[in-house]
């Protein structure tokens, strides 16, 4: 499956819902899982985003769906970059 990097940055709202109910990442992990899509790993940083997450997706439909979903509630905004493992690129520069 392809991999994505989501970069994510939190509103106002969305910090303020954070500061509320820390647990809240835990349940919109959960949605995102539900979607069909695997989070490889995720991080809190710090920057002008507050989130990297790396995630498997079976493509940029169900990607596009994400972020169209978490977009519209105005709690977050999503930056998504597909990626390809070096193990990929290197085979396929092979060719």
């Amino acid at each position: 499956m392809p991999y994505y990097v989501i970069l994510s940055t939190l509103t106002d709202e969305g910090r303020e819902t954070l500061k509320k109910k820390p647990e809240r990442i835990l349940e919109v992990n959960e949605e995102i899982e539900k979607m069909g899509i695997k989070i490889i790993h995720q991080f809190a940083v710090l920057g002008p985003y507050d989130f990297v997450n790396l995630v498997e997706a079976p493509d940029n439909i169900t990607v596009m769906k994400l972020s169209v979903e978490f977009g519209s509630r105005g709690t977050v905004q999503l930056m998504t970059l597909p990626a390809i493992s070096i193990e990929e690129l290197v085979n396929n520069l092979k060719i």
